[in-house]
């Protein structure tokens, strides 16, 4: 199959998965799941309650279902440049579960890695793991038996555990999470806290990345694209990107290039990842 597929990413840097298109995996499996994601009532309101503490009370960047859909979409167009790179995946295999099943654990953990928020936004990839364990348990069995359940529900919650830093990922498929975690980044995100008059680093640092583009690249599966506006992106390559990138099992497949396009702004013109 090919695996050029266009990175249509919007002005949000939302870009929709497209069940058509011709992709390096099997994903009749996927598009039944991501079916029963849009339309799961449990799962679409903890997106959305996920984002009072963490925008409405704390001021943070975006991590409601405008997150999730571009984590998740992101996470998915890695997943294909990956397998067209002929990188391997270990998770489902290490389980004995089939090779459709890696790209559902990636769709899925993408999809509830956050919703530990609506406890509290510190420490919140733990609190996400009880919540969805629950979640699930009573989500999986429409498409498992009880042992891939069990199977299953394991590789979710340790990509969910791992999209943080202070975890490492053990598979491909939580090093997937890991880095499309950090790559929604463009101004979009940052857009409650910065029209609320928010003006920290991560609103300031997001307001200057202009658009995310992921390609295959030259020598390596991933060719990571970003474009800034002026040097306050720095932050967001250089001290998010690179400690998400770190440790991640991705370091040497994923290549990243910022540049800097505002010619009146040459403080950092490029930065190579």
């Amino acid at each position: 199959m090919s695996s050029d597929i266009e990175d249509d990413s919007d002005v949000n840097g939302a870009r929709s998965y497209d069940p058509d298109a011709e992709h390096a995996f099997p994903d009749e499996k996927l598009n039944e799941v991501l079916h029963a994601i849009e339309n799961d009532v449990e799962i679409t309101t903890y997106l959305e309650a996920q984002n009072v503490n963490a925008v409405t009370r704390k001021g943070y960047n975006d991590h409601g279902p405008k997150h999730i859909e571009i984590v998740r979409n992101r996470a998915l167009r890695l997943y294909d440049l990956l397998k067209a790179g002929g990188v391997e995946f270990n998770g489902a295999e290490q389980q004995g579960l089939p090779e459709e099943d890696e790209a559902v654990i990636i769709a899925l953990a993408a999809t509830i890695h956050d919703i530990g928020h609506v406890v509290h936004r510190d420490s919140h990839a733990y609190y996400s793991i009880p919540l969805a364990a629950d979640l699930l348990d009573r989500f999986l069995p429409q498409f498992y038996d009880t042992a891939e359940v069990v199977h299953m529900k394991a590789e979710v919650l340790h990509a969910i555990l791992c999209h943080h830093t202070e975890e490492d990922p053990l598979t491909t498929e939580a090093g997937v999470i890991r880095v499309a975690d950090a790559l929604d980044m463009e101004r979009g995100r940052s857009r409650i806290p910065y029209e609320k008059g928010g003006r920290g680093i991560n609103t300031l640092s997001s307001q200057a990345i202009n658009s995310v583009s992921l390609k295959p690249g030259e020598g390596v599966p991933v060719l990571v694209e970003i474009e800034m506006v002026n040097a306050a992106g720095v932050y967001q390559v250089d001290n998010l990107l690179k400690a998400k990138l770190r440790n991640s099992r991705l370091e040497d497949e994923i290549r990243i290039v910022a540049i800097n396009t505002k010619g009146d702004d040459q403080l950092v013109e490029r930065i190579e990842l």
